[in-house]
């Protein structure tokens, strides 16, 4: 009996299954995230999950990550210092796909060298300056090299980094490694982006592992790729990129073994967003354009997903302009006052319970502040460290520590940096107030929801009669808004002409009518034509009513609380590889491979020596990954043009695909 672990590190829960020989999951456990350190929530989630089941820790075989750490870092602006060596480009460069943007300020050196489209030096590599602007200490971490043409003839990528291991002793991120497509200034961008992660994902993985050791597994780990695919804890580490989105391609991979469906849309709500993809085959979409993360498109392969600022702890927000009034939820985070109330009980109540005895709603009524503990404060300014000092490591009712206006720009900083969370009201609350969850503080939520419900709307009425009605509105607001990112998720993909926009069309009164059943004059219907598979701890409370607005079939499967993890486990190791053939003369036919482009009379002969050479290395690489019993599959795109009554060559891209099972210890 094989048993195998997974483990998910969501927003506010760590969730860790153990599946018996692939086929059952027979335990599952959570504990909560611990932001400024993840491997300590997936150290307890692991000992809950071993204690819960009885199982020996040596029983385990395998074990496998999907973490959220890359994708969070980035949209948060974390990560380390990093150096960009630039070869053949200009500074005006730095402009496009937001490379500037994305340095924020870390030094850039320009290079000449480079070579053209055929694989050919356009100039040489200018190593002296190189070498000049090495030697100088800028407290780097990490490096990024992107070369002209570098997909081409990678030559002087390469030189530089081993000039950079050699002279720095730090960690290289070279473009051509994370993706075998032109344009140079994206691929420098993804190259960036991977150096930045590097120490962050390493020590992650490190921590990871000696938490593993610690309770006696020792089954080798592996960590969820952004397309959902396995790779190992190693080959994380050296392309730290390739894990974003990791999270929601597990919880894609997840859905698809729990329940069998092959054409559904998938719908994964967490704690901070709701993450929407398609199911096609049995498999997720790959987005073609590569992944998007924060403002930022890649070059990274990852599962094409609809993702909205809308979970179970989103913040509710009250319309108070307009005469209509109302909530809204989202897209920022908070923390539940029912889960603050749960951890600092004594100051939670005392606040609200005051804050109920004044006749006049407060403008910072049920909204607390607490600092997170173990992150790293260095750098702020002196008022935002004067007010972080002022938190302390206690929970506060924010109106306690705002003093001046001017402090709430310093907060929202803090907020921005990580340093800092607030609490208030979220959907949990109101979960917890109609009775469909006891998790957390089921009084503390009551309170918070009566003193927002004493607002007042535009109009000057009352936002809602009590807690129990404002606790209804809440949730009826998050299955209208979760309607909406499920209906923008099936326009975007529908092939419609140009026209309005899927956000436009997911809202246009004819659709709304439609889901209405309008009868008139008009039969007006509209709907999901495919299921909708939901996922996620509180997918009960809500998707049953998501499913009748939409007239759709909506899977709630068992487990699906912990899809994430079982998605992490169940994947398969998938590398793929790309070349291409050009023809940069008539009857010559070159492949761009190594740094020494070669050179064939016979297009045939160029292709299938591609094609052999991908074959090995992905092979190679899967074998290094951990996997087993591979499955090799190529495809070729070929572009040809008639001249001359005769078809002529132009050029030849081979995508290879090797996928297998992780080796299980023995």
């Amino acid at each position: 009996m094989a048993i195998l672990l997974g483990v998910d590190t969501g927003g506010t829960y760590t969730d860790a299954v153990l599946l018996r020989d692939e086929t059952e999951v027979f335990a599952s456990a959570k504990a909560l995230t611990t932001r400024h350190d993840l491997a300590i929530g997936i150290g307890e989630a692991v000992a809950n999950v071993l204690e819960v089941s009885g199982t020996a820790p040596g029983d385990i075989v395998l074990a496998s990550l999907s973490t959220t750490l890359a994708t969070n870092a980035l949209v948060e602006g974390q990560g380390g210092r990093v150096g960009l060596v630039y070869i053949g480009f200009r500074e005006q460069d730095l402009d496009t796909h937001g490379l500037r943007t994305a340095l924020g300020g870390d030094p850039v050196v320009f290079l000449t060298g480079g070579h053209n489209h055929a694989g050919l030096e356009a100039s040489a590599l200018d190593r002296a300056a190189l070498r000049a602007w090495l030697r100088e200490d800028r407290g780097i971490s990490a490096y990024a090299v992107a070369a002209q043409f570098a997909t081409r003839n990678p030559a002087h990528e390469l030189a530089a980094a081993e000039m950079i291991a050699e002279i720095t002793g730090r960690p290289v991120s070279c473009s051509h490694h994370l993706s075998a497509k032109l344009n140079g200034p994206k691929r420098a961008l993804t190259a960036l982006l991977n150096a930045r992660l590097i120490g962050m994902i390493a020590r992650l993985i490190g921590k990871a592992e000696g938490k593993l050791a610690q309770l006696g597994v020792t089954a080798p780990l592996m960590v969820v790729r952004g397309d959902g695919a396995l790779i190992s804890a190693a080959q994380a580490q050296a392309r730290p990129i390739e894990t974003i989105l990791s999270g929601p391609a597990a919880s894609i991979v997840g859905a698809s073994w729990l329940t069998g469906v092959t054409h559904a849309l998938v719908s994964d709500i967490g704690g901070t967003t709701t993450d929407v993809a398609v199911l096609r085959g049995g498999r997720p979409m790959i987005d073609p354009l590569g992944a998007r993360v924060g403002p930022w498109r890649t070059m990274v392969e990852a599962v094409a997903m609809r993702t909205t600022g809308l979970g179970g702890d989103s913040e509710v927000q009250v319309l108070d302009e307009g005469l209509s009034g109302g909530i809204t939820l989202g897209p920022r985070r908070v923390l539940p006052v029912s889960l603050v109330a749960h951890e600092a009980p004594d100051i939670v109540h005392r606040t609200l319970d005051a804050q109920l005895r004044n006749t006049v709603p407060g403008e910072y009524d049920a909204i607390f502040v607490r600092a997170v503990p173990g992150m790293d404060a260095c750098g702020l300014a002196e008022r935002d460290a004067d007010f972080l000092a002022r938190i302390g490591d206690m929970v506060h009712p924010v109106g306690a520590v705002l003093r001046t206006r001017m402090e709430q720009q310093a907060l929202r900083r803090l907020v921005t940096r990580g340093l800092v969370q607030v609490s208030g009201a979220t959907p949990s609350d109101a979960s917890h107030v109609l009775g469909r969850v006891a998790a957390w503080d089921t009084e503390a939520a009551e309170k918070a929801l009566t003193l927002m419900s004493r607002k007042r709307t535009g109009s000057g009425n009352q936002l809602a009669n009590g807690a129990q009605k404002l606790a209804e509105m809440i949730v009826d607001r998050l299955t209208y808004q979760t309607v909406l990112v499920l209906l923008e998720t099936a326009f975007a993909e529908e092939d419609h002409p140009l026209g309005p926009s899927p956000e436009q069309l997911a809202r246009h009164v004819l659709v709304q009518y439609g889901m209405d059943g309008y009868r008139g004059l008009m039969r007006l219907d509209a709907g999901l034509n495919v299921p909708v598979v939901g996922l996620g701890a509180s997918v009960a409370s809500y998707y049953p009513a998501v499913g009748a607005r939409l007239g759709c079939e909506m899977i709630l499967p068992e487990h699906a609380d912990v899809a994430n993890a079982i998605g992490a486990v169940v994947g398969r190791v998938t590398i793929r590889r790309s070349g291409t053939v050009t023809s940069p003369s008539e009857g010559l036919y070159r492949v761009h491979l190594g740094t020494d482009p070669q050179d064939f009379t016979s297009a045939e002969e160029a292709l299938d020596t591609l094609q052999s050479t991908l074959e090995a290395e992905a092979r190679l690489e899967a074998e290094a990954a951990g996997a087993e019993d591979l499955q090799v599959n190529a495809t070729r795109d070929l572009r040809t043009a008639q001249a001359e009554a005769r078809l002529v060559f132009l050029e030849g891209e081979i995508m290879v695909e090797v996928s297998g099972r992780p080796r299980i210890a023995v």
